[in-house]
């Protein structure tokens, strides 16, 4: 009787308050790949620009996991959005503009500098859209498969395509491809094309729920292996690559978006010429 009495009286074990590990991972991911966007400016500024855009790459994994690690956690959170936002302005605006500024259009001073603020400049408006787009009205459900123009990591990937056609050239003994490729005039026109893209209105697929066929798992399955086998052989050249098939991609996606949008439109009209049931007279 005076053990249970004893055992009563113990104190209670004390609970702290706070967030969970879990929740907190999505935003420990997202401060890393800052961190690494950062870094790669450091590299650029030694002149290491192989092991910048490697770091840059390394981001763009980061940026894809985190949100979905989120979502999986049932973590996400307005904060977690703002701080992705930001951590995306600097890894894929700031970086890759400071890295080709500092690669081929330093010679030029401050004309050399118009390019790269003219992208930075882009994918802050194209980020603060996607932001202020959250709270809007929701869009029909085929334009969820659909971002409105280029997103930050393929913006970030296009606008270093120049850089990787380079890195290859030097890595083949190229001379005058890598003379093309650093051309001041090459790569700000790229910089510029670039950043019309990220704002601009163009639908271009997302991939988030983008459905394979069953025949088509298991050519797809080999295929992510023989990407990934192109990435550690060659990772300059799987970028130059990736560069060139999204540009591929975007008119595809344009044709896409206005053909479902076509659909949408004729399901729409249908409905809507679909004569009401009159009541039945008794």
């Amino acid at each position: 009787m005076i053990d249970a009495r004893r055992r009563r009286r113990l104190p209670r074990r004390q609970r702290f308050s706070g967030q969970s590990f879990n929740r907190m991972l999505p935003n420990l991911m997202t401060l890393l790949g800052l961190c690494i966007g950062l870094s790669a400016i450091r590299l650029g500024m030694q002149d290491r620009y192989g092991a910048a855009v490697i770091a840059i790459a390394v981001s763009m994994v980061i940026d894809g996991l985190d949100g979905r690690l989120a979502r999986m956690l049932k973590a996400t959170s307005r904060f977690g959005a703002e701080l992705d936002s930001l951590s995306d302005f600097l890894c894929f605006g700031v970086a890759p503009a400071l890295i080709i500024y500092m690669w081929s259009l330093d010679a030029l001073g401050a004309i050399g500098f118009l390019p790269p603020l003219m992208y930075a400049a882009a994918m802050a408006l194209r980020l603060a859209r996607f932001n202020a787009a959250l709270d809007s009205a929701p869009k029909a459900a085929f334009a969820y498969n659909f971002f409105t123009g280029v997103p930050a990591p393929a913006g970030a990937a296009l606008a270093l395509f120049p850089l990787f056609v380079g890195l290859e050239a030097d890595e083949l003994g190229m001379n005058w491809l890598h003379e093309l490729a650093a051309f001041p005039l090459f790569t700000g026109v790229a910089l510029v094309v670039v950043a019309g893209l990220s704002v601009s209105t163009l639908p271009v697929w997302s991939f988030k729920n983008f459905k394979i066929p069953t025949a088509g798992m298991l050519p797809m399955l080999l295929g992510v292996v023989v990407l990934a086998a192109l990435i550690f052989a060659d990772p300059y050249l799987a970028g130059a690559l990736f560069g060139l098939a999204y540009m591929v991609m975007l008119p595809f996606s344009l044709r896409s978006y206005r053909k479902l949008a076509r659909q949408a439109e004729e399901r729409r009209a249908a409905a809507e010429d679909v004569p009401e049931a009159e009541p039945e007279t008794p």
